[in-house]
């Protein structure tokens, strides 16, 4: 899209019509004032030039709008015209945040309501997440798996398609059956660490439905690392605190839901604990962590430009060569 920096410019365009009406009337003024004592002479000469008045007019008349579409030119260039590019994001603005997302097998248990039935903690948590991710348009987001094992399934991206393409196809059971909670927050602290982004802006937010029984680090030392990091870290508890009949199932030794160091984890961050039971309440922490994490930024898109009045300028030199080799070749010729 083509714009200008100083459009009234164009009315310079009028400036050499009004310099010709004002000169051709103080011309005609002063025919009426002259005086030709020599009327002979003077007859003598018209009679002399009055074969080539058109030819003269007509030169004229080509020279004038010759010197006009250079003009024209000229005033384009003093105009400014831009061309703006498509809108480009500034990068670095925004938030980081890291979703932390237990996919244990406990998470199969079907203890939320949804339309009048039934569906897992997983379902319900996909849904909701993914809500909350297409909502979040100038923030970077992360995602961690974790079960026994915790993964880096989508570093932190503008790209929020790729987060939900993941959240879309992430299964229970597919990192391992057991919690490794402690293990997954350490991943977390890791990939944000790399971030330019200010501690203030990043946010990390944990959700699972059961205690650290697994992994290389306790819930205590991911506590601390992530106090010492100054990272703020949001606790989200899911489903209900007893005995899992999907842990049993599958022979886990499961103590339900870890409050305690949850509620910790979140106090010392600068953060805040919220328990779903239900998914409405699911939905109301993420509403509120979404009201507490606001965007403060507007605008975070640039518009590239490019300056246009150079080729205006080279269009007015190269009409005015074109007309002054015209000339010098017609004088050679004669």
């Amino acid at each position: 899209m083509i714009k200008f920096v100083y459009p009234y410019a164009a009315l310079l365009i009028f400036l050499p019509f009004v310099i010709r009406y004002f000169s051709k009337n103080k011309m005609q003024i002063s025919d009426f004032a002259l005086k030709v004592p020599f009327a002979k002479d003077f007859s003598d000469i018209k009679k002399s030039t009055s074969n080539r008045p058109y030819a003269q007019n007509g030169r004229m008349f080509r020279y004038f709008w010759f010197l006009m579409l250079i003009w024209f030119f000229v005033v384009l260039a003093l105009m400014r015209p831009i061309k703006e590019g498509l809108p480009v994001r500034l990068e670095h603005e925004g938030r980081d945040i890291l979703l932390i997302t237990d996919i244990s097998t406990s998470m199969l248990e079907d203890d939320f309501v949804f339309n009048h039935r039934r569906v897992t903690r997983l379902e319900a948590v996909r849904a909701i997440v993914s809500d909350f991710v297409s909502k979040r348009l100038n923030d970077r987001l992360g995602l961690v798996l974790f079960g026994t094992k915790a993964y880096l399934q989508a570093p932190l991206t503008f790209d929020r398609q790729a987060v939900l393409d993941v959240l879309s196809s992430m299964q229970a059971g597919m990192a391992g059956q057991s919690t490794s909670i402690g293990d997954a927050i350490a991943l977390g602290l890791k990939n944000l660490s790399t971030s330019k982004t200010k501690k203030d802006n990043q946010v990390i937010i944990l959700l699972t439905d059961g205690e650290n029984n697994d992994g290389a680090m306790s819930f205590a030392q991911a506590i601390a690392l992530a106090k010492e990091e100054g990272i703020k870290v949001y606790t989200i508890g899911v489903g209900s605190p007893a005995f899992s009949v999907s842990a049993a199932f599958f022979g886990l030794q499961n103590q339900g839901l870890d409050e305690k160091n949850l509620k910790i984890l979140a106090e010392e961050t600068q953060g805040r604990y919220f328990r779903a039971e239900s998914l409405s309440d699911l939905i109301e922490a993420y509403r509120k962590i979404d009201a507490l994490e606001t965007d403060t930024i507007k605008d975070n898109y640039v518009y590239p430009r490019q300056e246009l009045y150079f080729e205006a300028l080279f269009a007015a030199l190269m009409i005015a060569f074109c007309g002054l080799l015209s000339v010098a070749l017609k004088g050679w010729k004669q």
